[in-house]
């Protein structure tokens, strides 16, 4: 019977390390997703800043109440804007800075194929029977003289 109960209290206490353990890997990944008010080039999850200990807690907070990712995010949204968010949500206002790579990346395939387009339409230069003449003059003093410079 003594048995029973250690296997029983050891699968409780089992079953609350893995239950906090889960707490704390959601509340880890929230606090990714989420941009520190102060800071604002760091994830609440980076910063050092009061504030962002105190979102910290508050994620933790909120999570251990039973909320569920998405309520503890409209939370902050409903505090700090949807400014707190470190990646911005597809909607109308966002779409140009969703789109603006993409689209300054087709402009870039655009404007090259332009580019090689236009130059392979330009006639060749050819060598005229003088310009011919004088490079091969050069190139003959060249090799008669390797040292020196010519300054023709």
């Amino acid at each position: 019977m003594n048995a029973w109960i250690v296997a029983l209290c050891a699968a409780v206490a089992c079953n609350s390390v893995f239950a906090a353990a889960d707490l704390e890997a959601r509340e880890a990944a929230l606090a990714a997703k989420l941009r520190c008010v102060v800071c604002q080039n760091q994830t609440v999850a980076e910063s050092q800043a009061p504030i962002a200990k105190d979102m910290r807690r508050v994620i933790a907070e909120q999570l251990e109440q039973g909320r569920s990712d998405a309520e503890v995010v409209a939370f902050f949204e409903q505090r700090y804007g949807t400014f707190v968010r470190y990646t911005p949500p597809w909607k109308p206002s966002t779409w140009l800075l969703w789109c603006a790579p993409f689209i300054a990346l087709a402009a870039g395939f655009v404007v090259l194929w332009r580019t090689l387009r236009q130059r392979s339409q330009l006639p060749h230069s050819r060598l005229t029977p003088q310009e011919r003449a004088r490079a091969k003059a050069w190139l003959e003093r060249a090799q008669n003289n390797p040292g020196k410079e010519d300054s023709a």
